[in-house]
């Protein structure tokens, strides 16, 4: 057993990098997280959040939008991918070329996860990320209709709905003017 004090950055990349069929993550304690590959039906939800998030990017010039594929290098230690993370220009500028090629060493200004049979490893993410530097964070449970939004120094808010009654999440002060219908996804039903 190996922890992430003993596994290097450019052994975790080599390990990485020789296992593209899944998505491999590093806890803080060093215990290795194996997730599968996106279902269709998740891929499609995440493709629609990232293209309207990317919208508003494009508009405002404000930061960088990212997908699952990219990892970050948490300041705890830890490596995590999230469905879809935003990072603040001058955070992402403030890097050097090689910080921004392989695992950016920072944790993402707002992230979202999408779905995950285990809800309390999510929550647990969830939290990670914000004592990590993450301002804003939006777990999406489609399957069992609810959101919950992670907010620095805040309760967890969970907002329930259905396909009759659904939220608009905003980003808030963290990325002003940004706002998803989330009914807008639910047209996609088949989640899989």
């Amino acid at each position: 057993m190996f922890t992430a004090e003993s596994l290097s950055d450019e052994e975790f990349h080599k390990l990485w990098v020789a296992n593209k069929q899944c998505q491999l993550e590093l806890t803080e304690t060093g215990k290795l997280v194996i997730m599968p590959l996106d279902t269709y039906g998740t891929s499609l939800i995440n493709s629609e959040l990232i293209a309207e998030l990317a919208n508003w990017n494009h508009y405002k010039k404000a930061g960088y939008v990212f997908s699952a594929t990219t990892e970050f290098h948490l300041p705890n230690g830890a490596y995590r991918c999230p469905d879809i993370s935003w990072i603040v220009l001058e955070r992402w500028q403030a890097l050097s070329p090689s910080e921004q090629k392989r695992f950016p060493p920072l944790s993402p200004d707002f992230v979202v996860e999408v779905g995950y049979p285990a809800v309390e490893e999510m929550r647990e993410k969830m939290c990670e990320y914000l004592e990590n530097g993450t301002r804003l964070g939006w777990f999406i449970d489609l399957l069992a209709s609810r959101v919950e939004i992670y907010r620095v120094a805040s309760e967890v808010e969970i907002i329930n709905f259905s396909s009759d009654k659904t939220p608009i999440l905003s980003g808030e002060d963290v990325m002003p003017g940004f706002n998803l219908d989330l009914s807008l996804m639910l047209g996609k039903r088949n989640w899989g």
